[in-house]
């Protein structure tokens, strides 16, 4: 709240909150469409790999011819125009901005553009969630001893959960479980990018005029996706994953306080406190009624039975005894809205959701039989699928987190459906990721 209103105080003092965009694809590219409308928030930057794909964002969202390109950043802020560049590092350490975006997916690339961002002083909102899970918890921590901000993005579910665990918290509600909705068949977390547009019910031909790329829509489908931004939000909460990771049970909005409690009162919960996933479809591939496929939930507890007859004078839908209810959004925005945490950092210097500790973790899982000498091919691909793992079954087990799981090569042969470890792949142990992973488990591992 008043996000705006604080807005329009720095535009009548003439700072408008500036903004750097790392990565112009679906999510940058969102962004940019709503940014151009907010006044007082001015994108002087953007990097991608591939300049000419950020000029054609710009078109794409409306921006004016004439926006580019200006030659610097700092120009930019005086022109009213976008420096676009491919050094997404320059960007970074340039004046003229104050807040950056990065929204390009890449793990070890986003976690040496918020390292780099600290290190520049500026603060950064992480739209890509592969790297937040990878070593989330490090880089919100050295952001914070330097006076940053390192904020989950806004309109991605994760945060939109964190703000809803975070009003349940508030109101001295207690918090029983939170997540999102997807479409789930145990099945799917045998898809790759050749099978995957069964999953979504369109033909190779629809999704390739669609401009939809298979390994990316795998990623939501195989159940990959899930157990990454389930584990950022158990990071960012306290809530703590199930050891089994996420079981999905069906379930829709109106029946999440029946589902979404603890097993020994007839519910589908490991424990209170747990985040999980509902799925939009039964077992039997029939869809579920009022489904959440799009949206997020907290379910929550009467503190007492004052507040359970309250639930029930004010039409709450509850479980079955009454004392369990939830509430949910039906939907998010992506990169929509992700302009509220740019503003949140700039104006509040509060993250609309940051990692506070280290106990989800997104591993690593063989899709079929794997023989020494194959190369893993990461998030959505045909080698392996992501679990949610509670953080410290993965270090006690030396799991291989998803996120360093691309172009590395097995050492051991991985029967399907088996975690894979660290010691399982050669992997170079020089790399930057690495090392901030191997840092991260070692600064928060006995947290877990």
């Amino acid at each position: 709240m008043n996000l705006f209103r604080l807005l329009q105080e720095r535009v009548a003092e003439g700072r408008p909150v500036t903004v750097g965009l790392i990565g112009a694809g679906k999510f940058g590219s969102m962004f940019l469409a709503q940014a151009r409308t907010t006044p007082g928030l001015h994108v002087t930057a953007i990097a991608d790999l591939d300049p000419d794909r950020a000029r054609a964002a710009l078109a794409a969202t409306g921006w004016p011819d004439e926006t580019c390109c200006a030659p610097s950043p700092a120009a930019a802020l005086e022109r009213g125009r976008i420096h676009v560049t491919d050094d997404a590092f320059e960007l970074i350490a340039a004046d003229g901005v104050e807040v950056v975006v990065d929204a390009t997916g890449n793990p070890p690339a986003g976690l040496e553009h918020a390292r780099c961002a600290t290190a520049n002083g500026k603060h950064i909102v992480m739209a890509n969630v592969e790297a937040d899970v990878l070593a989330g918890p490090l880089l919100a921590a050295e952001a914070r001893q330097g006076g940053l901000v390192y904020s989950m993005a806004y309109g991605d579910q994760p945060a939109l959960i964190c703000e809803m665990v975070d009003w349940a918290h508030a109101a001295g509600l207690g918090v029983v479980a939170a997540g999102k909705g997807t479409k789930y068949l145990p099945s799917y977390h045998d898809s790759t990018p050749e099978t995957v547009w069964d999953g979504y019910g369109i033909s190779p031909e629809q999704a390739a005029e669609g401009g939809m790329n298979p390994q990316m829509f795998n990623s939501f489908l195989d159940g990959t996706k899930s157990a990454i931004e389930m584990a950022a939000v158990s990071n960012a909460t306290g809530l703590v994953p199930a050891p089994g990771g996420l079981e999905f049970p069906p379930a829709g909005t109106d029946e999440l306080a029946e589902v979404l409690r603890p097993r020994a009162e007839g519910g589908t919960l490991h424990h209170k406190g747990q985040v999980e996933v509902v799925s939009s479809l039964h077992r039997n591939g029939e869809p579920v009624e009022r489904d959440l496929r799009w949206g997020v939930y907290v379910v929550f507890e009467a503190s007492s039975d004052y507040t359970e007859r309250c639930f029930s004078e004010y039409g709450l839908t509850t479980d079955r005894s009454g004392r369990y209810s939830a509430t949910y959004k039906p939907y998010h925005l992506i990169g929509l809205e992700v302009g509220l945490s740019v503003l949140s950092a700039a104006l509040r210097g509060e993250p609309t959701g940051t990692p506070d500790g280290f106990r989800g973790d997104a591993v690593a899982v063989a899709k079929r039989h794997l023989k020494a000498g194959d190369n893993l091919d990461g998030e959505g691909g045909y080698t392996v699928w992501g679990r949610l793992m509670p953080a410290g079954d993965s270090l006690a087990g030396g799991a291989l987190p998803v996120g360093l799981a691309h172009d590395v090569p097995l050492v051991n042969d991985v029967a399907k459906g088996r975690v894979i470890t660290w010691a399982d792949v050669k992997v170079d142990e020089t790399s930057n990721a690495v090392r901030i992973r191997r840092e991260m488990e070692s600064r928060f591992g006995s947290l877990s």
